[in-house]
């Protein structure tokens, strides 16, 4: 298990990598994260929703994706409140404090999901959240000590030396944790290093004397990392301040923004350049395009984006004929109402959409959650991806649809055909598609990456790092510290 002595150290993407490196040495991996806090979200193969960061550990590992490798996931809808995910579907959705006393429910759940891939695998790479040094929320834990000191798994800290302060982070964490804790810790990998690790030598001994830790590896900074999708928002906020280049795209940067990393494969073209624009400034006028992107409460962040001023800006984007495209949430906001009578994603009421699609939308019912494929009647090129959403949309601008996903009209387009909407998640992975969507608003007509590769590209460059940078023997000797479960007669 890997545990971060910090939150965003780097656990997903290392988690990832070691499995791409295990599995090509031929052993059958799976990876686990008993609870996830993300609006980054997926389908997994078995038709749940797991966090967007494991559905990639799934494919770094070669596996299907499913739902016990994610069993608890945590949607914020708010700073306090969010809609509790358990083994792919909505279980309720609560406050931080009702939470809490939610989570003993939960353990034996998560240990159930554990004891299921522990029996399907060689190795189970598990990550935790955040830091276990977070004594305050040591009570109830199942994300972190609370999960691996009952199945009895050795555990990794994970330190990110580019934030500062890596070694007092390795020596506070173990000095906050209980004696039962501590004997769980095998040693610590150093992670995000820039520069010549013999610069470290020195300081190993000084761990080894504060907490009697070993480190076993010194990852370097790893610039294909950023070709693969970023599981937290925070990250994304630090792209705000990339100056435009090219064909320019402007995301607004909503409170409760979700899967992002839709526009990755837009992020990865050298001749387009997208911008979130942080809360407080204007949606740059100069852009081609502008995403409204998913979002886990709707209504809330429409009232966001007015707030901002950005529906102002998002008029004069239009009138300058400007193209607009909505996924999801984004999608909702762009008809005329978003009613919420139940109060699915907070306070229950309507809201005035934008007004730039002829459709409506009531959300409620159950929530929409499938692998989708089909084409886009613009360019008839293929497109897939998946769908996830509760809601229904109606409308009179469903006649001129954007999609069309297994022979049914999906989406909407506005009579001038610049302003869009899809359901769709993850329609610009399809290279075909994406070129014809970017050439048809004017776009460079040099975007020739082939995302697909790009991404397995990057999986394998950070399976290559660790390679060479971790004793993955050793790895694998402190993983065979715990008793393996039996496999049923079944798995073989």
């Amino acid at each position: 298990m890997l545990q971060g002595t910090g939150s965003d150290v780097g656990k997903s993407i290392l988690v990832a990598g070691l499995g791409r490196a295990f599995v090509r040495r031929g052993l059958r991996v799976l990876p686990f994260k008993p609870q996830n806090m993300a609006n980054n979200a997926a389908v997994a193969a078995d038709g749940g929703e797991i966090g967007r960061a494991h559905w990639l550990q799934a494919r770094a590992c070669r596996v299907p994706a499913r739902v016990d490798m994610n069993p608890v996931l945590l949607k914020p809808e708010g700073d306090r409140r969010a809609q509790v995910v358990v083994r792919g579907a909505v279980y309720c959705t609560t406050d931080a404090a009702a939470y809490q006393r939610l989570k003993p429910e939960l353990l034996p759940l998560v240990q159930e999901s554990f004891r299921r891939l522990a029996c399907d695998a060689d190795l189970v790479l598990v990550e935790g959240a955040g830091s276990p040094a977070e004594v305050n929320l040591r009570a109830g834990d199942i994300a972190n000590m609370g999960f691996a000191l009952p199945e009895r798994v050795p555990v990794l800290l994970v330190a990110d030396i580019d934030r500062g302060g890596m070694l007092a982070s390795v020596v506070g964490t173990m000095a906050l944790l209980p004696a039962a804790e501590r004997a769980l810790i095998a040693g610590y990998l150093v992670n995000k290093f820039r520069g010549d690790p013999a610069l470290l030598a020195p300081a190993f001994p000084i761990v080894r004397g504060h907490c009697g830790l070993d480190c076993l590896g010194v990852v370097p900074w790893i610039a294909a990392v950023r070709a693969l999708p970023a599981e937290d928002a925070v990250v994304i906020e630090g792209r705000a301040a990339a100056q435009a280049h090219g064909f320019r795209v402007a995301v607004p940067l909503l409170p409760r923004i979700a899967n992002f990393d839709d526009l990755d494969p837009l992020r990865a073209e050298p001749d387009v350049s997208v911008a979130f624009v942080p809360p407080g400034r204007p949606l740059p006028a100069d852009a081609d395009l502008v995403v409204l992107p998913g979002s886990k409460a709707t209504r809330a962040d429409l009232a966001a984006l007015r707030a901002e001023g950005w529906d102002i800006d998002l008029a004069a984007h239009v009138r300058r004929g400007g193209a607009v495209l909505g996924l999801c949430g984004g999608y909702q906001m762009l008809g005329r109402i978003v009613a919420d009578p139940d109060g699915v994603e907070g306070p229950a009421g309507t809201s005035p959409g934008l007004g730039l699609l002829e459709v409506e939308t009531t959300i409620g019912g159950a929530k929409r959650l499938t692998a989708a494929s089909g084409t886009e009647p613009a360019s008839g090129e293929p497109v897939a991806g998946y769908e996830m959403h509760m809601g229904r949309t109606v409308g009179a601008g469903l006649d001129r649809p954007f999609l069309t996903l297994a022979g049914s009209p999906e989406g909407a387009v506005s009579p001038d055909h610049r302003v869009m909407g899809t359901y769709l998640h993850g329609l610009f992975a399809a290279d075909g598609f994406r070129r014809a969507f970017l050439a048809r608003l004017g776009a460079p007509t040099r975007a020739t990456v082939a995302y697909e590769a790009t991404v397995e590209a990057a999986i394998d460059a950070v399976a290559d790092a660790l390679e060479a940078a971790v004793d993955l023997d050793r790895l694998l000797a402190v993983a065979r510290r715990t008793p393996r479960l039996d496999r049923p007669a079944s798995a073989g």
